[in-house]
C-alpha cells in the first residue's frame, strides 16, 4: 500500500517478476477474505481496496470466475498495468484494513 500511496493513490505498482497477472476482483466479501484469510497470514497485513476503471476500457477484459459464483475477477497482463492504471477514474481508497 505504500507504493499506492506514493503514487497519489492513483495507480498500481508494476507486478514483480513472479506476479504475470494483476488480479482485480470484483465481490467485496471475496476480497476481504482474500486479504484477511491469505494476505494477514502471508504478509501480516492485508488490504482491500475501491477503484473505478473506465467502462470503455475494461471491456476488453472479460469477467472470470475462479470457483464459486462470486468469486469474480479481472485479469490484467503485467505488461498491461501502466495503461489500465492510466484509466483509472479518482483515487483508490482503503476500505478494510486487516492485521
Amino acid at each position: 500500500m505504500d507504493l499506492v500511496r506514493d503514487a497519489g493513490w492513483r495507480a498500481w505498482p508494476p507486478r514483480l517478476p513472479e506476479q504475470p497477472i494483476f488480479y482485480p476482483v470484483l465481490n467485496e466479501d471475496y476480497a476481504i477474505a482474500i486479504a484477511r484469510d491469505w494476505n494477514v497470514k502471508h504478509d501480516g497485513a492485508g488490504f482491500v481496496t475501491r477503484f473505478e476503471v473506465e467502462t470503455e476500457f475494461l471491456s476488453r477484459y472479460p469477467v472470470r470466475q475462479a470457483g464459486g459464483r462470486a468469486i469474480l475477477e479481472l485479469w490484467v497482463p503485467a505488461e498491461e498495468l501502466e495503461e489500465f492504471n492510466a484509466h483509472i477514474v479518482g483515487e483508490i481508497q482503503v476500505v478494510h484494513e486487516f492485521r
